[in-house]
């Protein structure tokens, strides 16, 4: 039997129906009508494809692993393809780092001024006492003591962040189903989180957050606040290597 055929004749056996089934996957059942009939273009990819293989056999009773192996043999497996590369027509966020003044620029700036103020009081005693005789004036020496300007606070702070890696935390505010895959379709977290807990994950390589009801949530990828005015079922794709957040559909 195919994939589509074992899928749709667990359902049968489980009396669901593709109704029910969307509804506990959150995959919409145009998606799960045309993976019954083996046609997974509308997944979107072969990452998700691989996901909504799982979640539909996770519902129906059937065993996941020989229907992602037998996809892998005729579609291939996904390999090291960044999650954020499957949709292109999605518009990165680039995530800018603080910089940090730079400390030859401040030094030249304190001699300019130190020099200016020595140059200024000088002239300012030649006019108000003016030469009785030819003798050639004294020049008076400036000494001038450096100090490099002390870093901000908050850019010491932000130093401590870890370098290629995304904080991921996110707030129930109602009970929301939630799903957080890598990029090999590797499950990290699935299922419900109730309203007022709290999940947070340090991530290092590219992973995929499914959001059930994005409007019952509050997120934050590195300590930013990602706002989804939708109550559609959202997919965000993140990658930390390359500091780049894509919201899919």
């Amino acid at each position: 039997m195919s994939i589509g055929d074992t899928l749709a004749e667990a359902r049968r056996q489980a009396a669901l129906s593709v109704t029910e089934v969307s509804r506990q996957t959150r995959i919409r059942e145009s998606i799960i009508q045309s993976v019954e009939q083996d046609d997974f273009s509308p997944c979107g990819g072969d990452f998700y494809a691989r996901g909504h293989i799982r979640s539909i056999a996770e519902v129906v009773g059937a065993d996941p692993a020989p229907l992602i192996r037998e996809y892998d043999a005729e579609h291939g497996a996904l390999g090291g393809m960044r999650a954020a590369q499957i949709f292109e027509p999605a518009t990165p966020i680039k995530i800018r780092e603080p910089r940090r003044p730079h400390l030859g620029k401040v030094l030249a700036v304190a001699l300019v001024a130190v020099v200016g103020f020595g140059v200024y009081h000088y002239v300012t005693r030649s006019d108000a006492h003016p030469a009785a005789t030819a003798t050639a004036p004294v020049r008076p020496v400036v000494k001038a003591t450096l100090t490099p300007a002390p870093v901000p606070v908050a850019a010491k702070a932000k130093s401590k962040t870890k370098k290629n890696e995304a904080v991921i935390k996110l707030t129930a505010v109602d009970d929301c189903w939630i799903g957080l895959d890598s990029a090999t379709g590797k499950t990290i977290y699935q299922g419900t989180l109730p309203a007022g807990q709290t999940k947070t994950w340090n991530e290092k390589d590219a992973v995929s957050l499914v959001i059930g009801d994005p409007t019952g949530v509050q997120l934050t990828v590195n300590g930013k606040a990602e706002q989804m005015n939708t109550v559609q079922v959202v997919t965000l794709s993140i990658n930390p290597k390359s500091k780049t957040l894509v919201t899919v559909g």
